[in-house]
């Protein structure tokens, strides 16, 4: 099973950055208003990058890397700078 962190652009131009193991299904969900509580209220979300691990440690630890990063290091993250 490969793991995903994946990075989403919300309606209100801010960044979510999330783990799944199916980004498609999680984006969708998002859109629909369910899961996270952040972008409950910022739909419509746009998948902006994704990245694919193969242990879900390595992907929860790259997720909170990303959470960690400034706004421009999230730009330049996913190509927006």
């Amino acid at each position: 099973m490969s793991h995903y962190v994946y990075v989403l652009v919300c309606a209100d131009d801010t960044y979510y950055t999330g783990y799944t193991t199916d980004p498609e299904r999680r984006v969708a969900e998002h859109d629909a208003g369910e899961g996270a509580k952040y972008p409950r209220g910022r739909t419509p979300v746009e998948l902006v990058h994704v990245e694919t691990f193969d242990s879900r440690g390595d992907a929860l630890s790259r997720e909170h890397e990303i959470k960690s990063l400034s706004r421009a290091e999230k730009e330049r993250l996913v190509g927006e700078d």
